[in-house]
């Protein structure tokens, strides 16, 4: 089994194709809606939701700090200060290609 990654160029491109623009100015584009969504999701909010109907949603959540968390490697308890945890929620039509069969 192979994996194919699509990268942001890969993304960009396809962009391009569709709305009949060059590479480099659906490069900038994709750049700028990615650069958008980053500094949304690293703003100093506990909660932050991204809803891009059609697609799904995006939220980052802050998690409690775990003070006898365990290393599994040396069995060793290490403290886990709280922090923000990104989760991708799929949007009704993605969800239902998703559950098809393969």
């Amino acid at each position: 089994m192979s994996i194919k990654t699509y990268t942001k160029r890969d993304i960009a491109i396809r962009v391009g194709e569709k709305l009949d623009i060059s590479i480099r100015k659906s490069l900038v584009y994709t750049d700028e809606v990615f650069n958008v969504i980053r500094e949304l999701l690293c703003e100093d909010k506990p909660y932050i939701r991204i809803e891009i109907r059609n697609f799904g949603v995006i939220e980052s959540k802050p998690t409690k700090a775990k003070p006898r968390a365990r290393n599994p490697k040396t069995n060793q308890e290490i403290f886990v200060p709280a922090h923000k945890k990104t989760h991708f929620k799929p949007g009704k039509i993605l969800k239902s290609h998703l559950k098809k069969p393969i």
